[in-house]
């Protein structure tokens, strides 16, 4: 298995380690002094251990949904929808790699928006989804 492929089965299983609320294997894909940052909120989390620590601490009932994860050698992206009690929330998070643990990742969150009217004619919905309107 080549290395994109490494990479890309780690991400997979982060993702779905995150799902289940396996905390050890959701964070095994990070080195030991990964950064994580919400640039939303200005924070950011320093080493794997506080990186896990901030999750595992979250009060929400929490589920993922990739949608898509791309990327080449050392940058990937993976699109997810995240639910915090039942409310959608989209993200991006953008995962850079070292020796194959991932030492910087930014994630950007945003909440659903409904469609202006003015653009309805020139739009399409997305694949398995709806537009909603505004």
């Amino acid at each position: 298995m080549d290395a994109d492929s490494r990479t890309r089965v780690a991400i997979e299983e982060h993702w779905r380690a995150s799902e289940r609320g396996d905390i050890e294997a959701e964070h095994a894909i990070y080195a030991s002094d990964a950064i994580l940052d919400y640039p939303q909120s200005g924070e950011r989390f320093r080493g794997r251990v506080t990186i896990s620590a901030q999750r595992g601490g979250h009060p929400a009932d929490r589920h993922f949904t990739v949608q898509r994860i791309t990327g080449h050698g050392n940058l990937w992206v993976s699109e997810c929808l995240i639910t915090y009690d039942g409310v959608p929330s989209y993200s991006v998070s953008i995962m850079e790699f070292t020796d194959q643990l991932v030492v910087h990742e930014t994630q950007y969150f945003a909440e659903p928006f409904g469609a202006p009217a003015w653009r309805a004619a020139l739009a399409e919905p997305m694949p398995g989804r709806t537009i909603a309107g505004a």
